[in-house]
Formats: structure tokens, C-alpha cells, sequence
């Protein structure tokens, strides 16, 4: 048999293989599941098509591909986990956050600097801080408020003042900007949106005026969605969420997880948001609602998700 002959075989074979899984996954397994349950706006025979486009046009290779990721999926991250145990203790949850690197350079050396009673290199140390971005600072700079030496500390506190003075006034100032901006323009929302998240974020007001920045920050959010909704970006989705859930505003925090799902429906985060907040509420059934549907997702479960359900189970 010639090798010309031979590769016509196999390009037949896997064409064949091709349209059959395309017309099973169409035929019978799209319309018997029906739109995604966990994502109704995403028609699950659209996931078929496109394996079967590839498949097409990668002959053997496409086909081979899908069908060992779909083996190494099945073996390896299918596993049942019994969590309907679980007790709704936050004494069970430790906090995994990803790093900042900048920011652990100075914020670990500070918290070991207070333990000692070395004023001198303390107040060195003080400089070499506020000489960065002290935007980004904020949260490590209070940490010095409690410094038994009070030049450190009186230091720290006018540093403090004068910064979130300076926050006060910026968020006036982009109010007035937006204001004056046209009904189709989005600059100052994005600015102003990005600019409160980073320090919002770092949690220094008093839980009151918190608040209140938060909600400031969702009604910008608000208006940005309407004017151009693709602008919010995941990550905005998520820090906004976050400060919502910190603030405990659940039904605002609500509305953005489920504008974040139907606009990123295949992050991570899309998911997580709502566990975070189930949680938070003691919310017991919507929240292994929610992670039965991640399990059951094609999204990719992170380190620092897997971690957290083995905590889970372990609370059983």
C-alpha cells in the first residue's frame, strides 16, 4: 500500500470521527442538556462546533488532542467531594491572597522593625516607604501608627491625613470632571473607578465613611456599564465585588456578581465572587449550588480554589 494511500486512510478515519462526534454532540447531547444551566446565555452546541471545526482542520491531531484532555480530565479532576457537611465557620477559611511583591518588601521588614525598639533604623526605614508610590503604601504605612516610638507614629498619622485628605478631594474632582465630560465619554469613569478600587481596596477608612466610597464607587460603575459595559474589565468586576463584600452590601454585590457571570461567564472568578458571598451570608444551599455548577463547569479551578474546597472537606 503506497503512503499516499495510507495518509488518504487516515484523513478519512478522522474525518469520520469528526462528524461523528459533531452530529452526536449536536443531535443528542446539546439539545438533551439544553442551554447551560450554570450560564444561560451560552448554548452548549456552540462548544461542539468549534471542537469540530478544529478537528477538521487538524486531521489525527485535533481529534487525538480532545480526546486525551477529555481522558486527563476524567481521571484526574472528577473526583466526587462530599462537602454537605461543611459548617459555615470563617474560623475554618484561612485567606489565601495573592502576593504583591512590591508591597510584601516593605510591608514584612515594617511589622519586624515595630517589634524592636531600634527608633533609629524604624524611622529610616519610614523614609524608604513613603519615598515609593504611597498610594500603594497605605494599608503597610498604618501599621506604624501603633509604634511605641510617637515621632514614628505622629509621622505615620500625618503621612495618613494628609493622604486620604488628598483621596477626598481627587474623588471631588473626578465628580466634576464626569459631570462635565459628554454623555458618551468614559475617561473620568475609568480613572476614577481604578483609583478608588486601589485605595479602597487597602481597607483604611473607618468602616462608615468605607462604605459610603463604596457605594460612591458602584454608582460610577453603574454609569459606566450603561455608557459602555465592555469597559469593565474582570478585574474590575472582582475588585468591586470584594469591597461590596467587605462592606457586607450584599444585594449591590449581588447585581455585579451576576453582571460579571454573564459577561465573563468563562473566568474563574465568575464563580468564586458568588461562593465568597454565599459564604459570607451563611447562605447554604446557593452556595454548594454554586460550586457544584464550577465543578461541573470547563472553567479552571486555580491552586488557591482546590485549596480552599480541601478545607472544606476537611470541616466535615
Amino acid at each position: 500500500m503506497s503512503r499516499l494511500a495510507v495518509f488518504l486512510i487516515i484523513v478519512i478515519l478522522s474525518s469520520l470521527i469528526t462528524l461523528a462526534y459533531l452530529l452526536w454532540g449536536l443531535l443528542i447531547a446539546a439539545p438533551a442538556a439544553g442551554l447551560d444551566d450554570k450560564n444561560p446565555y451560552r448554548d452548549r452546541r456552540a462548544v461542539y462546533v468549534i471542537r469540530g471545526v478544529v478537528m477538521f482542520l487538524c486531521p489525527v491531531v485535533g481529534p487525538a488532542f480532545f480526546g486525551v484532555s477529555f481522558l486527563v480530565y476524567k481521571i484526574l479532576f472528577r473526583q466526587q467531594v462530599d462537602l454537605g457537611d461543611v459548617i459555615f465557620s470563617k474560623d475554618r477559611v484561612r485567606m489565601h491572597i495573592k502576593a504583591d511583591e512590591e508591597a510584601e518588601r516593605n510591608m514584612v521588614p515594617l511589622e519586624e522593625a515595630l517589634a524592636v525598639s531600634d527608633k533609629k533604623n524604624l524611622r529610616a526605614l519610614m523614609m524608604n516607604i513613603i519615598k515609593g508610590d504611597i498610594t500603594k503604601s497605605l494599608a503597610t504605612i498604618m501599621l506604624a501608627l501603633n509604634s511605641q516610638d510617637s515621632e514614628t507614629s505622629h509621622y505615620a498619622a500625618s503621612v495618613l491625613r494628609d493622604e486620604l485628605n488628598d483621596f477626598r478631594m481627587n474623588v471631588q474632582k473626578y465628580y466634576k470632571e464626569i459631570e462635565n465630560e459628554d454623555e458618551d465619554d468614559t475617561e473620568y469613569e475609568v480613572m476614577l473607578i481604578d483609583y478608588m478600587e486601589s485605595v479602597l481596596g487597602q481597607k483604611i477608612f473607618a468602616d462608615m465613611e468605607q462604605k459610603r466610597f463604596v457605594q460612591i464607587l458602584s454608582d460610577k460603575m453603574e454609569g459606566l456599564f450603561t455608557k459602555d459595559k465592555g469597559q469593565i474589565t474582570l478585574d474590575r468586576y472582582e475588585k468591586l465585588c470584594l469591597l461590596l463584600l467587605h462592606s457586607e452590601m450584599f444585594d449591590d454585590m449581588k447585581k455585579w456578581c451576576d453582571r460579571l457571570r454573564e459577561q465573563y461567564y468563562w473566568e474563574l472568578p465568575a464563580y468564586t465572587c458568588y461562593l465568597k458571598m454565599y459564604f459570607t451570608m451563611g447562605d447554604r444551599n446557593n452556595f454548594f449550588k454554586v460550586l457544584q455548577e464550577l465543578r461541573d463547569s470547563d472553567v479552571v479551578i486555580d491552586n488557591e480554589t482546590l485549596q480552599l474546597m480541601r478545607i472544606f472537606e476537611q470541616g466535615r
